[in-house]
């Protein structure tokens, strides 16, 4: 009976072999893990940003398309942008939303052209260095017409 309970118990050298192995695989899973999160995160973030910039873009220059040149369209010579107004309308629009883009008029005042700038700020690749990640959107309106009327 006595060889039977020392059968049961484990040698204490074969305990010391197997001391701290699925530690160190428990921390280099879970450092992987970590990263895979953060990229998750951080580029899905980025893309949101992104998506953002460029919808802000768009509402710029939906703004801007509204400052007709009124005296051209009054005496129905043409219908333009007045390319003055429709910068500072797309300005003062980005302005309101804290973000900076350039707006530039083109074709005789019959397209705006707008690009937002912008940042995001990481939330796990900080952790390496990377504090920020920039972004930037574009739209493109142009000015349209009926015909006859």
């Amino acid at each position: 009976m006595i060889n039977r309970i020392r059968a049961r118990i484990p040698h204490p050298r074969a305990a010391r072999r197997d001391a701290g192995s699925m530690s160190l695989f428990f921390a280099l899973a879970t450092v992987a893990i970590l990263m895979v999160v953060g990229l998750l995160v951080d580029g899905g973030g980025a893309l949101n940003a992104g998506n953002r910039a460029t919808s802000l873009a768009q509402e710029a220059a939906r703004t801007a398309g509204q400052q007709l040149d009124a005296a051209q369209a009054v005496q129905g010579t043409a219908i333009t942008i007045d390319p003055d107004a429709a910068v500072a309308a797309a300005q003062d629009y980005l302005a309101a939303t804290g973000v900076e883009g350039q707006v530039t008029v083109t074709d005789g005042g019959q397209t705006l052209n707008v690009t937002v700038h912008d940042t995001y700020r990481t939330r796990f690749a900080a952790f390496v260095g990377v504090g920020s990640i920039a972004v930037s959107g574009t739209a493109q309106a142009h000015l349209q017409t009926q015909a006859g009327g």
